[in-house]
């Protein structure tokens, strides 16, 4: 184990076969699932498990009971989740469970990307577990994610950019506004590019190193507070619809332990789309 929430492909493959621990694969590419994962490992598929199917948000508490009983998971399972993209969707998941107040969550360090570098076992197998009886708390937004009226409020307020910073981590292409999306994405989902005023830049993938593994606290810390990004503000992370900024938030909530750190789901779909919000380039 690398620490209490972050552990490692060894520490994973010597617990797979433990009944209090549930592997869970989230990935960007719903089929890679089918490949090959993780023995043992059950798949959420974050755009249909996790979102509504109608109103853009996330499942309600009985639906979020009836993901998590069919998984097999109970309210003490410590849950793993691990998966492409530099765990993106894993933190984007990992985000979900503690908006429902899960308390054991983990991030596999390094994803789905370490363990293949790593020749470690994979199968085809898709396992079963008994049904448990979860019960979800109410899900609380008010913790750990933020509101487009929210961060509209603290722009009119002066407070944006001073004791509460905006972390863009989109590629520079993007918050520049020479983009809407990723590089080697279709360009759509916003009417606009740029960024939301005050928001400094700090793509995500600043946070990680090659193997896909996140960088030491030291690397972190020294990163962040060079850009005044420090404990004792507030920080809300956003990208384009809310997976690469999880990532960030896993970073400052429970790398560094900062105490005030919200994700911005909506992100620049929302942002970018609005009539009227100011925009910077």
């Amino acid at each position: 184990m690398v620490n209490e929430v972050l552990v490692s492909t060894d520490w994973v493959l010597e617990n797979l076969n433990n009944p209090n621990v549930r592997i869970v694969e989230v990935n960007e590419d719903i089929l890679l699932y089918d490949t090959g994962h993780i023995p043992g490992a059950v798949k959420i598929d974050w755009h249909t498990e996790l979102n509504d199917s109608i109103i853009r948000d996330f499942i309600d508490e009985k639906k979020f009971e009836e993901l998590c009983s069919s998984k097999g998971i109970s309210n003490d399972t410590t849950v793993v989740f691990y998966g492409d993209k530099n765990n993106w969707w894993a933190c984007y998941a990992f985000w979900v469970f503690k908006l429902f107040g899960h308390k054991e969550c983990r991030i596999m360090d390094g994803g789905r990307k370490k363990w293949l570098a790593e020749g470690k076992p994979v199968t085809r197998d898709i396992p079963t577990y008994p049904r448990t009886s979860y019960k979800a708390n109410p899900r609380n937004d008010k913790e750990i994610r933020a509101f487009k009226d929210e961060i509209l409020e603290l722009y009119r307020s002066g407070r944006l950019g001073k004791d509460v910073k905006l972390v863009d981590v989109r590629s520079v292409q993007e918050y520049t506004g020479q983009l809407i999306h990723m590089p080697d994405y279709p360009q759509e989902g916003a009417l606009r590019g740029g960024h939301i005023p005050t928001a400094i830049n700090i793509p995500w993938a600043r946070n990680v190193n090659e193997d896909g593994t996140f960088k030491s606290v030291e690397e972190l810390k020294k990163m962040y507070e060079e850009l005044d990004i420090t404990p004792d503000k507030e920080v809300i992370a956003y990208c384009r619809i809310g997976e690469r900024s999880s990532l960030t938030w896993f970073v400052l909530k429970y790398l560094l332990k900062y105490d005030k750190v919200k994700n911005y789901d909506g992100s620049w779909t929302e942002w970018g789309n609005s009539v009227g919000l100011p925009i910077e380039k």
